[in-house]
């Protein structure tokens, strides 16, 4: 073994929650980079290199790429409410989910830090070096939520509640085998397309966060970098609204779907009668040749036949007659001149 090799292996973490923790950090870290990144350049060059739009593909995209990169470790939940939702429905040990929640702050803070460091020159250029909540210049929103104001806080707290039952009644069905799940590579794009959707619809009010970890994570580095109490106490203290009222959202959603639609699905197949496919290849091989005008030519055939065999146990009658679902014959040429 080399010496790479070997210093890989003793780095390997083999705690189980520690990975996870790893995992959700930096699928967190990347959510947040691509969005508050994309609204930073929307903010600060006054919408001439990106608008409303800009910011809410770019949180979309950054949910697919988070997913694709910490799915298998951690599950990518990147959402405190995701993963207290999960709890409720008995996918998550309770006891990992104060863990889950801070590694998705944690990860927030990290990226809104790097954001920062990203456009630190175009933050202070834009906001004539003041960093503030209020105003034509402010730049707090570039990292937290913050409501508009005329948008009372029972309706930015029911904004929140409804827009993260959504996305748990969306996202739920997808894994769900006994509903129609999605095949496993396609759910973080589809989880995408929801958050898209959410975004585009539900923003208006109060930046649609549905992200408690979204929204506390930035929110306190802009506290710990410049930006003061005042993102705390602004708007008559809002800051809790995207903490709380995702996580209420989470779990409304979450029994909205147990109640109306999982508990009426049929029961799942027994495993006795599963099927297992098997795939098979034949290859056959053969030639000819053919003389036109004078010329020999040899033509090399190549069958590639693919097929699929169902085989359900304990069930003599269903393979036979299932023996071969589905053929498949692919055939290639290859004609050289003698």
């Amino acid at each position: 073994m080399s010496r790479l090799k070997k210093i890989i292996k003793r780095m390997k973490v083999k705690n189980e929650l520690v990975r996870q923790i790893m995992g959700e950090v930096l699928g967190t870290f990347v959510l947040l980079l691509f969005g508050c990144a994309a609204a930073a350049q929307v903010k600060t060059s006054r919408e001439t290199k990106g608008q409303f739009l800009s910011v809410n593909m770019a949180f979309s995209i950054g949910v697919m790429s988070a997913m694709y990169l910490s799915r298998a470790v951690s599950g990518a939940h990147l959402n405190p409410a995701v993963s207290l939702s999960f709890c409720v429905l008995g996918d998550l040990a309770w006891i990992k989910l104060l863990p889950y929640s801070l590694a998705q702050i944690f990860g927030a803070y990290l990226a809104s830090g790097l954001v920062y460091l990203i456009y630190h020159d175009a933050i202070m250029e834009f906001s004539g070096g003041v960093l503030t909540v209020f105003g034509p210049n402010e730049t707090a929103s570039i990292f937290a939520t913050y409501p508009t104001d005329v948008v009372s806080m029972q309706t930015s707290f029911l904004d929140q509640v409804v827009g993260t039952a959504m996305l748990m009644l969306c996202i739920l069905p997808l894994n769900d085998k006994r509903n129609a799940p999605a095949p496993e590579a396609l759910l973080p794009p589809i989880v995408a397309t929801v958050v898209l959707g959410i975004s585009m619809s539900m923003s208006a009010n109060c930046g649609a966060a549905i992200n408690p970890a979204r929204d506390l994570g930035p929110r306190l580095f802009t506290f710990t970098a410049g930006w003061g109490i005042e993102v705390f106490t602004c708007y008559d203290y809002f800051f809790w609204i995207p903490l709380v009222a995702p996580m209420v959202g989470g779990v409304l959603g979450s029994i909205i779907y147990l109640v109306f639609i999982q508990w009426h699905l049929p029961e799942p197949e027994d495993e006795s009668e599963s099927e297992d496919v098997f795939m098979t290849w034949r290859i056959n091989i053969g030639f000819y040749i053919l003389c036109i005008s004078g010329n020999f030519y040899i033509t090399v055939f190549v069958f590639f036949t693919e097929e699929e065999r169902r085989v359900r146990a304990n069930d003599r009658e269903y393979n036979e007659k299932f023996q071969y679902a589905v053929s498949r014959t692919y055939s290639l040429y290859i004609t050289n001149i003698l």
